[in-house]
């Protein structure tokens, strides 16, 4: 198969360890003759290799970084059949873990998905930009993001401003993502034709939310309440993604969240999914992994 030097030396990777693991899993036998790439095995294995390979090549050729993780997402996407993943201004928003590859499967899959796991982990993001994926895809009308507005320490009324501009600073790392995936200018033409909105979840009451994606981020600060109704503005065509840590909750009354209550409920409910992420899925700075074990480990610990 020919494929672009940077593609190649991709498939290939140092010492040929992405070859190696490409052959283990699809039991095939991998050559770089002439500049292409040569694969041998029975035809389902190669297609399946091939279609593997064409996504680690896409992301070389792209100018991005492929580490043997990108490799093993690949190897993924080709064994489930699909493709590379949605994409972002700078290309595919690659799965950089395992957990990540079967979060963006089951967003894929189901009407409405639970994220819970410790920050750092992609939730938001990658919700985000399978959202944002639909959306330019034409696959939904909307991409709508809330959150529950509640003060973590902050002092809202003392901001500058009617409610959505002292609400903005609030969203911002949903700007950050969206800005990051589609770009400014394109995020800025669509929020103002009503294709992109990012409010409160307060501003969801009484709606009903058809044809759109909605993602419910921060969720673990929603009340039972909320979560109910914010749950129930799915209208037809519509899917959702509500993503948060339950170890995180700002609520003074925190039994009342009611992110971990709906995602116990509603598991194994038809069209429902729930992705629990762990602390070895944290994707920022190594050393934020291991501030999440810490903190994990002190709550173990604490007295009940």
């Amino acid at each position: 198969m020919p494929l672009s030097e940077a593609g190649v030396r991709a498939a290939w990777g140092a010492n040929g360890r992405h070859a190696a693991l490409l052959e283990d899993a699809f039991d095939v036998l991998l050559e770089t003759p002439g500049g292409g790439v040569a694969l041998n095995g029975k035809a389902d294995s190669r297609r399946r290799a091939r279609q593997a390979i064409e996504i680690v090549a896409a992301r070389a050729d792209q100018g991005l970084d492929v580490a043997q993780a990108d490799v093993r997402v690949a190897i993924d996407h080709a064994r489930q059949g699909t493709g590379g993943g949605p994409i972002g201004r700078r290309g595919a928003v690659a799965a950089k873990t395992a957990a990540q590859a079967r979060y963006l499967e089951l967003l894929a899959s189901h009407e409405l998905v639970f994220a819970l796991g410790p920050a750092g982990t992609g939730k938001t993001f990658l919700a985000v930009a399978h959202g944002a994926g639909l959306l330019v895809s034409g696959e939904v009308d909307r991409l709508v993001i809330t959150r529950p507005a509640v003060e973590a320490g902050e002092r809202l009324g003392f901001l500058p401003g009617d409610l959505l501009e002292k609400v903005d600073p609030y969203m911002a790392p949903i700007f950050e993502a969206l800005t990051d995936i589609l770009g400014a200018e394109q995020l800025r033409r669509r929020r103002e034709r009503g294709e992109i909105e990012v409010a409160p979840i307060a501003f969801m009451r009484g709606r009903t939310l058809s044809h759109a994606f909605v993602i419910v981020d921060e969720a673990q600060n929603a009340s039972r309440l909320q979560m109910k109704m914010v749950l129930t503005r799915m209208g037809e065509g519509a899917r959702m993604a509500v993503t948060g840590d339950p170890s995180q909750v700002d609520l003074l009354n925190p039994s009342d969240s009611g992110l971990a209550h709906a995602s116990s409920i509603l598991d194994g409910v038809k069209g429902v999914a729930v992705m629990r992420f762990a602390a070895e899925d944290v994707v920022r700075h190594p050393l934020v992994e291991r501030i999440v074990k810490a903190y994990d480990a002190d709550a173990a610990h604490r007295p009940r």
